[in-house]
């Protein structure tokens, strides 16, 4: 039947911290299967690796207590990591049904499993965490059964720091929105995270796992599961070239299905590419690779959930993250549904930062953590040199940024950037991007703040200090203690009484000139136009001469309360002679 219905297996992503175990847990998955060498056991596709329900049935044992399940099984993406979250997209929503947060219970919720649990809740993709490395406590034992019984199991000195350190994480998640609790005690999951405690290096907790995955995908979500053998639909993992086969790419096709002679459609760079399926090629199990160019067998047809290479011509300009379609009649119709899946939907601005990413999904994964940053663009590829000259035309400066996720910065890029006064900031870790931008970002405001101070006539107060009159006049050079505000050359001083009495030429510190002196220094200065014993005297108290404009504009600075002070005392001082003076 060309278009019959079935339960496909749902597409499960693996995220963590970098060392919290995403690998391992992998691997032993993989291995624990692989060794029984059974039918049914553990098949590698492309990118992903599945789990066929009999093995979980295996796996689990007792702990289903005879229940069944309609599922086929779990198809792990085996690109760990948020990278391949945000790239993988099914029609802009995330490719994956379900997702393992993997935490070391000695670390705990770090940096990079804060931003995989944003990403998750910003693609509402339900998730469990996978708490590794009980083993690593001190003192544990490794016992058979369900975490309750291993824990009873335990000395009390190992049973209390498991459940200090959990408790810590079920706090930590809290902090993030999340209420959670070991998987045993929910009886409610839609409302509950699930934490399965679990050694992904001695297998503990992992039958636990695969059984909590299997009883979610069945309970809440068959019926996104359900697909037709219908024109498939797919995502691309990676793009590669192969000795013998030309430019390649990987797929998870997460709907209907692909045969061999398909013409299909994928996203390009500059537009969506048509061609036909040339071979798809599954990796063949390693006990079957005699010779390695020979790592592939032909296969005529896939169904969803799976991962396949194809073979095809004109994929140069394809993408990670693309999204692909098998023809039907109408191909200009998948070409256009392509083009509106590749539409990055993000709000820009006249003024604002350049964004560039690896994928369209990385792209919104940043707008929504830059949501307060206004952005002018957003686009997939590396950093050039239009990107710099654009980003130099905002007027605010702080926007005058380009920040790179994933991708290279083009020498022409680097050249500009280092002649226009734009900044790049790039890495391959967003929460690293963000606290760069934000150190950055910092500087720069302290920087405009200073420029703008410089600017400004700013307010200051001095006290001509006794016995330090070092010359009389022409000028007259004195010693003086700055009580509040700062003092520059160029600026004009007065007495209490209003009355102008000259301008600083220069300011020195031990011999030598500064360009400003601030509150509780000790200065020489010397001023023009004043006579030591006429205008000015020892013990006086002088104030910066400050225009009428210079003091509106302070209103909306930030100034410490003895600067307020010296302001308030110089409108009060100005007032004597002109009543709506600074208004």
């Amino acid at each position: 039947m060309e278009n019959e219905s079935y339960i496909r297996q749902p597409i499960v992503s693996v995220l963590g911290h970098v060392d919290h175990g995403k690998t391992t847990l992998l691997d032993y998955i993989r291995g624990s299967a692989v060794t029984s060498r059974e039918a049914g056991a553990i098949t590698q596709h492309i990118g992903a690796t599945e789990v066929p329900i009999d093995v979980i049935h295996e796996l689990c044992g007792k702990l289903l207590g005879g229940k069944k399940f309609h599922v086929p099984g779990l198809l792990f993406i085996d690109t760990p990591g948020h990278h391949a979250f945000t790239t993988l997209r099914s029609r802009g929503g995330a490719l994956a049904d379900l997702a393992v947060l993997v935490v070391d219970i000695n670390d705990g919720l770090m940096p990079q499993s804060i931003e995989a649990i944003n990403i998750l809740k910003n693609y509402k993709t339900p998730f469990v965490v996978a708490v590794n490395k009980i083993d690593t406590i001190q003192g544990w034992k490794r016992v058979e059964g369900g975490i309750g019984r291993r824990l009873e199991q335990q000395s009390s000195r190992t049973a209390q720091i498991f459940d200090e350190k959990f408790y810590e994480m079920v706090e930590k998640l809290f902090e993030q929105g999340f209420s959670s609790d070991r998987y045993d005690r929910i009886r409610n999951f839609k409302k509950n995270i699930a934490l399965v405690p679990i050694s992904a290096k001695t297998g503990e907790g992992i039958p636990e796992l695969l059984m909590v995955l299997v009883g979610l995908a069945q309970r809440f979500l068959e019926d996104n599961l359900v697909t037709e053998r219908g024109p498939a639909e797919g995502t691309v993992l990676e793009v590669k070239e192969e000795k013998g086969l030309g430019t390649t790419i990987d797929v998870i096709i997460y709907s209907g299905r692909i045969k061999s002679g398909d013409t299909i459609v994928v996203g390009g760079k500059n537009k969506p590419c048509v061609t036909n399926v040339r071979a798809l090629l599954k990796p063949k199990p390693l006990d079957e690779i005699r010779d390695p160019s020979e790592r592939f067998s032909n296969v005529k047809e896939v169904s969803a959930a799976t991962g396949i290479k194809i073979a095809a011509a004109g994929l140069e300009d394809v993408f990670a993250g693309a999204p692909l379609r098998v023809a039907g009649e109408n191909i200009q119709e998948d070409i256009d549904k392509i083009k509106n899946e590749m539409k990055i939907d993000i709000k820009t601005t006249d003024e604002g930062i350049i964004i560039k990413a690896d994928a369209v999904g990385s792209i919104e994964a940043l707008a929504n953590i830059f949501r307060d940053v206004p952005i002018r663009k957003a686009d997939v590829g590396p950093i050039s040199k239009k990107d710099v000259v654009e980003a130099g035309t905002n007027q605010n400066p702080i926007n005058r940024v380009v920040l790179g996720f994933n991708v290279k910065t083009l020498p022409e890029a680097e050249k500009e950037m280092v002649s226009s006064g734009v900044n790049i900031i790039s890495s391959k870790v967003i929460y690293h991007l963000l606290e760069e931008f934000e150190q950055w970002k910092e500087q720069k405001m302290k920087e405009i703040e200073e420029e703008r101070r410089r600017e400004l006539v700013h307010p200051g107060m001095i006290l001509f200090l006794p016995d330090c009159t070092f010359r009389v006049s022409k000028p007259a050079v004195i010693g003086v203690r700055v009580l509040a505000g700062e003092i520059r050359p160029e600026q004009k001083l007065m007495r209490e009484d209003g009355k102008t009495i000259g301008k600083i030429k220069s300011i020195q510190v031990e011999g030598r000139n500064v360009e400003k002196a601030t509150q509780g220094m000790e200065v020489a200065i010397s001023i023009e136009g004043a006579t030591v014993g006429r205008q000015i005297k020892p013990e006086d108290v002088l104030y910066v001469d400050m225009p009428q404009e210079a003091v509106r504009k302070l209103m909306d600075m930030n100034l410490s309360p003895d600067e307020q002070d010296v302001i308030d005392k110089v409108v009060k001082i100005k007032r004597k002679s002109d009543k709506f003076w600074g208004t």
